[in-house]
């Protein structure tokens, strides 16, 4: 499985080398397999987003994540 996110990539790679130096929100990986770590670690930055957005609210629709419209008459 590709990594998502150079940052999400990079943290595979200290994971994978170096598991001392991970910070502590990402301790979670050294679980992960060395297969798996690999993996997450050989994905190309080229193309890839700095960080992954993810539930930022609002999508497309202007549905917010509790599935109703935003109220017009609530003066934000």
């Amino acid at each position: 499985m590709p990594s998502v996110s150079k940052a999400e990539r990079r943290a595979a790679a200290i994971a994978e080398h170096h598991p001392e130096k991970l910070y502590a929100r990402n301790k979670g990986m050294v679980d992960m397999s060395k297969e798996q770590l690999h993996d997450f670690a050989k994905t190309k930055e080229s193309k890839l987003p700095e960080k992954k957005h993810e539930g930022r609210g609002f999508g497309k629709d202007m549905r917010s994540h509790h599935g109703r419209k935003p109220n017009p008459r609530a003066g934000y």
